[in-house]
């Protein structure tokens, strides 16, 4: 199993990107969560086998928000933030 701690900046409030990314999630083995940020950027955390992982970010994408996306952050999850993840939700 592996983590991505991935951070979205742009326009990515208020135009559905964590709905969107919580569909998007359903068509892979994938377990975490997604949510906004105070400072206008989105937050995502997301474990499963390397190639799931890999595809739900590509996913993210190639899907209608590649356009709100202006940049992207992603570091290696820490073991410890992936333990006891069930699902993907919205986390307030």
């Amino acid at each position: 199993m592996t983590g991505k701690h991935v951070f979205y900046e742009g326009r990515v409030q208020g135009v559905g990107f964590r709905y969107t990314t919580r569909r998007i999630a359903r068509e892979y083995e994938v377990a975490g969560w997604v949510r906004n940020l105070p400072d206008g950027r989105v937050e995502l955390l997301v474990a499963g086998e390397p190639k799931e992982v890999a595809g739900f970010l590509e996913g993210i994408a190639r899907s209608e928000l590649a356009s709100f996306i202006k940049g992207t952050m992603e570091h290696k999850a820490e073991e410890a933030a992936l333990q006891g993840l069930r699902g993907f939700e919205i986390r307030p």
